[in-house]
């Protein structure tokens, strides 16, 4: 039996990258003319959109996005989110509508086809050189003027899976402070489930989002840094056990289901 579900993990696994690399080649062109200018990036916002829509739904996952509050058209907003699985970048894009630039870490610049665009359009950091990070705080300042929105997963990376939700670094919400903007609190309740950064795991199934109700930064000081870290932590990890115990009791009342 496990060898038979280690061939269906390796199969998902292969899967999951022929998605994410049929859109790219198929599109390719449109894609290029879409990075040429910072201008032109809400086009390639809404390419990836279509691009995430495609690998989620190919994947056999169902998407169902619970919204508080819906952000506003033409304003800047700090996105973040808890960081499991490859496919929060996918999650996130269709959870917001709102043009918006990932920070995240440099190593995934490396995969084939999705590093050359993830690399020209998103801003790039390495948590080991002090030097990265403030090139981080100055790009993501000229994004911003531009009006476009600004996310970060705060984690600071993908935890032990054993962690439910790992200590927020202070970067996200000091931005948000000093740019004065909304920070969007987003929780996903399965994606570590779905489709988590250990190889032999995953399936299709439901896939949870929901976006909380926003942090406003108005009139805070970076002194307020640690406080807002503080409240949005809490706010997901309590989300997070939420989720859990939603799918325990669908569990017990629907036996043999997901």
């Amino acid at each position: 039996m496990k060898i038979f579900k280690n061939i269906f993990y390796t199969l998902y696994r292969i899967w999951f990258y022929i998605l994410v690399a049929i859109p790219i080649i198929v599109l390719f062109p449109i894609l290029i003319v879409s990075i040429l200018k910072e201008s032109w990036y809400p086009l390639f916002f809404k390419i990836a959109r279509l691009w995430s829509w495609f690998i989620l739904i190919g994947m056999g996952f169902r998407v169902k996005i619970e919204r508080e509050e819906i952000p506003k058209k033409n304003e800047s907003y700090m996105f973040v989110a808890n960081h499991t699985s490859m496919a929060d970048i996918m999650l996130m894009l269709v959870s917001v509508k709102n043009p918006f630039v990932f920070v995240g870490k440099a190593e995934l610049a490396k995969i084939p086809l999705f590093g050359f665009f993830y690399k020209r359009t998103s801003i790039l950091v390495d948590r080991n050189d002090a030097k990265s990070r403030q090139t981080v705080f100055l790009r993501a300042q000229r994004r911003l003027k531009q009006g476009m929105s600004i996310c970060i997963f705060p984690e600071g990376g993908v935890p032990d899976e054993s962690i439910v939700l790992d200590d927020f670094k202070d970067g996200a919400f000091r931005m948000a402070i000093n740019h004065q903007i909304q920070i969007v609190p987003i929780t996903f309740g399965d994606n570590k489930k779905r489709f988590s950064y250990t190889f032999f795991s995953g399936s299709p199934g439901k896939m949870r989002a929901k976006v909380h109700r926003f942090i406003a930064t108005e009139g805070l000081e970076v002194k307020d840094t640690k406080t807002i870290n503080a409240q949005t932590h809490q706010l997901l990890l309590s989300q997070l056990k939420t989720f859990n115990e939603q799918t325990i009791t669908y569990k017990k009342a629907t036996p043999g289901t997901e």
